[in-house]
C-alpha cells in the first residue's frame, strides 16, 4: 500500500507540469492565431493542432473561444505593463526617465509585433471582448502613477512642461511607436517604400524621439530685460 501510494504521489507533479505545459502550449497558438486572423477568422482546430492538443483540453482550461481570447489580450497587455514597470529608471531626472519609457516601448512593440495585431484587431471590435476583462483596467494604472510622478518632479525642477496630463503623454508614445507598425503594409505601397525595415524604423523612433523630447521639456525662462 505505501509503495501504491508513494508511487501516486510521484506521478503527481508530472502531471501538474505536463498539464501546465498543454496549457502554455494552447495559449501560445492561440495568440498566434488570434493576431494573424483576429476573433471571427480564429479557428480552434488550427489552435489544438499546432499546440499538439485537442478541442477537450480547450475547453477544458479555458472554456470558451472567446474566453481564451480574452486571456491571450490580457496575457500579451499583462507582459507590456509588468516590463514598463521593471525599467530602472529611479535614478533618472524625469525627463530622461520619460525618454527611457519612450525608447522601451519602441522596443517592446518592434519585438511584439503579436500585440500590435491583437491591439487593431480588438479595436475593429469596439474592445468588445477587452471590455469583459476584469484585469487590464488594473494593468493600466501602475503605468500612468510612474508617468504623473515624472511628470511631477519635472514639473517641481523646472525641466518639464507643467501642461500635461499622463494619459494624454502615454497615448502620445504609444502612437508614435506603433502607428508606422500597425500600418507598415499600407503605407509601404502607398509611398511606394519599404517601411518595414529596420534601418527606416530606427530613423523613424529618432526622429519621433527629437519630437517627444521638445514636446515634454519645459520652455525657456525668457530673458530679463
Amino acid at each position: 500500500m505505501a509503495a501504491e501510494t508513494n508511487s501516486a504521489a510521484g506521478k503527481r507533479p508530472k502531471q501538474r507540469r505536463n498539464a501546465a505545459d498543454t496549457k502554455e502550449k494552447i495559449l501560445q497558438a492561440a495568440r498566434n492565431e488570434f493576431a494573424q486572423h483576429g476573433f471571427a477568422g480564429a479557428r480552434t482546430e488550427r489552435i489544438v493542432a499546432k499546440a499538439g492538443s485537442n478541442p477537450r483540453m480547450l475547453y477544458h482550461y479555458f472554456g470558451s473561444k472567446s474566453a481564451l481570447y480574452v486571456t491571450v489580450l490580457e496575457e500579451a497587455l499583462g507582459d507590456l505593463r509588468s516590463a514598463e514597470l521593471k525599467i530602472d529608471v529611479d535614478h533618472l531626472e524625469p525627463l530622461e526617465g520619460l525618454m527611457q519609457l519612450f525608447d522601451f516601448m519602441n522596443r517592446h512593440f518592434q519585438t511584439n509585433r503579436h500585440l500590435v495585431r491583437l491591439l487593431m484587431n480588438e479595436n475593429v471590435q469596439k474592445a468588445r471582448y477587452l471590455k469583459t476583462s476584469t484585469r487590464v483596467s488594473q494593468m493600466s494604472s501602475p503605468v500612468l502613477r510612474l508617468i504623473d510622478d515624472f511628470l511631477v518632479r519635472g514639473v517641481a525642477a523646472g525641466t518639464v512642461r507643467g501642461d500635461l496630463d499622463p494619459l494624454q503623454v502615454y497615448v502620445m508614445m504609444v502612437a508614435l511607436n506603433q502607428f508606422h507598425l500597425a500600418n507598415a503594409y499600407t503605407l509601404s505601397v502607398i509611398f511606394e517604400k519599404d517601411l518595414d525595415t529596420q534601418q527606416w524604423r530606427a530613423g523613424q523612433h529618432a526622429a519621433a524621439r527629437v519630437m517627444v523630447r521638445s514636446f515634454l521639456t519645459a520652455p525657456a525662462e525668457p530673458a530679463s530685460t
